[in-house]
């Protein structure tokens, strides 16, 4: 056959092909998530260009330039409307704009700039070889106590690479809340737990500890991923599709809108109900809710305090923004079905944190049960299947985010010869050494216990009240009883600072910089704001608690 005949049969079998259509993506809705990507990769050439000496300014004057555009940019968008009348799906069906998803964003971008200050304090180690140092490893490839670490530790290297690794982190916690398809749920998954698995092995002190509990939360989170994506594939299987609104269709019993083709092998409960439960199973490991719950108080005693703060409150409000997503968007329909599971999962949620946490000697590991029970409250909230449940959840995400990173910012300030001083023990008395640390952490513990005129207690209240009006009252109860049982813990550790004596070898309280004051103050305001004067907040999470489909 010659040539000329081949090429016949090439452009005639070409011919009725249509052309591929561009996608259409609206970047202007999309510019918080572009702005902190964009601001990620620009941080990596930093480390590859500007000289070690200026690296952590440039690398600091990126991050907060990035975080504080990338806001301003949430605000743009909430203020033209997106939230409510202008609600949307962009980017060719895989991300939502609309009230949560722009409320969450908000929330994860003004708490990664707090939590980015206690990344680049510098003032609370003794100076070394002349050089300050901040909370994370010299050299992160030097093996623990090694020559080479040592080196590097007198060369006065630091690792400047967390700055990027948060903004990825951020970026894909971004994305998570907002995802319109699974698919993009899964990339965003991704995207946010690769650095937060790194950062978590980045100990300055205690660094085998901090690359254990790298490791154990880098198996376990790589479990989670494979039980949501193997999820995924079931849904996909079952729906013929991976978009929220297709799946929400077919799950309702509406196969209009699907290939006929498709539409016999469609509509396998078994698929269904095996897909949604792994997915969410994915979800509530992030969330740290019992019995997915084994890595959070390992990976929080371990990782860098700094990194502690930040993941505990970020990756919790990106993670209940996609659960919400998914039950109210995707599951309206199968409300029966999910609703029973998440009952008993909030219960034992709620009563394991809090009972548990009584046990603990180390502060950091007594926030993290703590932490597991605040997941738990937090579902009570998701429970309710009602707009005030969606709001509730918004406003707790918000008040506990703050409260979080605050009291992670003076753990990092209580410190002894090997560092960090964080068995309960060593703060004996500390309220008479330094009443003000001690003050401010009691506060920290007041609304994590939901004392009144903190913004614990309006965020419970919120919360409980919703799913009492969605009929959810025997969890309401159980939810009551863990908060008297936290209340406990939190008021001994208050207690053992204010009327204990001080021991003579006891640990000493850092000066910090202006950063972590920084930290610590917007944690102490928007505690005692959200506890005093709440109405403005709640208000404007009622406005947002409408998803778009």
């Amino acid at each position: 056959m010659s040539a000329s005949a081949v090429h016949s049969l090439w452009t005639m079998a070409a011919d009725p092909i249509d052309k591929i259509d561009a996608p259409k993506i609206e970047y202007g809705q999309l510019s918080p998530t572009l702005i902190v990507i964009g601001a990620a990769v620009l941080g990596v050439l930093i480390e590859a260009f500007v000289p070690r000496k200026p690296r952590y300014y440039v690398q600091l004057f990126v991050t907060v330039v990035a975080l504080t555009a990338a806001f301003a940019a949430v605000v743009g968008l909430a203020a033209r409307g997106f939230g409510t009348t202008k609600a949307q799906i962009a980017a060719m069906g895989a991300i939502a704009v609309d009230g949560p998803a722009l409320f969450l964003q908000g929330t994860i971008l003004l708490a990664g700039l707090v939590a980015v200050f206690t990344f680049a304090e510098r003032r609370l180690d003794p100076v070394t070889h002349g050089n300050r140092v901040d909370s994370f490893v010299a050299q992160a490839g030097a093996v623990p106590g090694s020559e080479g670490e040592q080196a590097a530790t007198k060369a006065g290297f630091t690792t400047t690479e967390v700055f990027p690794l948060a903004l990825f982190a951020i970026g894909g916690m971004l994305v998570f809340p907002a995802a319109n398809d699974l698919l993009t749920l899964f990339i965003a998954l991704e995207v946010f737990s690769l650095p937060l698995y790194l950062l978590c092995a980045l100990a300055r002190r205690k660094r085998l500890m901090s690359q254990e509990a790298a490791v154990k939360y880098f198996l376990l989170g790589a479990f989670a991923s494979a039980f949501t994506l193997f999820g995924i594939a079931l849904l996909y299987g079952y729906a013929g599709s991976v978009s929220y609104a297709t799946i929400a269709n077919v799950v309702e019993g509406d196969i209009s809108t699907m290939d006929p083709a498709l539409a016999d092998t469609m509509g396998n409960d078994a698929l269904l109900l095996i897909g949604v439960a792994m997915v969410v199973m994915g979800l509530l490991f992030k969330v740290g809710a019992v019995p997915f719950h084994m890595w959070t108080p390992d990976v929080y005693q371990g990782a860098p305090t700094p990194v502690t703060g930040f993941m505990a409150a970020a990756t919790k409000v990106a993670a209940f923004g996609a659960l919400l997503r998914l039950l109210y968007v995707v599951l309206p329909g199968l409300r029966w079905d999910w609703r029973p599971v998440m009952w008993g999962i909030a219960i034992i949620t709620m009563l394991g944190g809090a009972i548990v946490a009584i046990t603990q000697t180390d502060i950091k590991r007594l926030l993290a049960y703590s932490s597991i029970a605040h997941a738990g409250f937090i579902l009570a909230g998701v429970v309710a299947t009602t707009p005030d449940g969606v709001s509730s959840v918004l406003f707790y995400l918000a008040a506990y985010s703050f409260v979080t990173i605050g009291a992670f910012a003076v753990v990092t300030l209580v410190r002894d010869a090997g560092g960090e001083a964080t068995h309960l023990s060593k703060w004996a008395g500390l309220g008479r050494r330094s009443p003000l640390v001690a003050a401010v952490f009691a506060v920290f513990l007041l609304a994590f216990a939901g004392i009144p005129l903190t913004s614990g207690f309006t965020g419970k209240f919120a919360v409980f009240k919703a799913a009492a009006e969605g009929g959810a009252g025997a969890l309401v109860v159980v939810g009551v009883l863990s908060s008297a049982i936290a209340a406990f813990f939190y008021i001994r550790v208050i207690v053992l600072m204010f009327f204990s004596e001080p021991k003579a070898d006891g640990p000493t309280v850092a000066v910090p910089s202006p950063l972590t004051m920084t930290a610590i103050g917007v944690g102490v305001a928007v505690t005692l704001v959200l506890g005093v004067a709440p109405q403005y907040f709640l208000d404007l999470a009622g406005q947002a608690g409408v998803f778009v489909r």
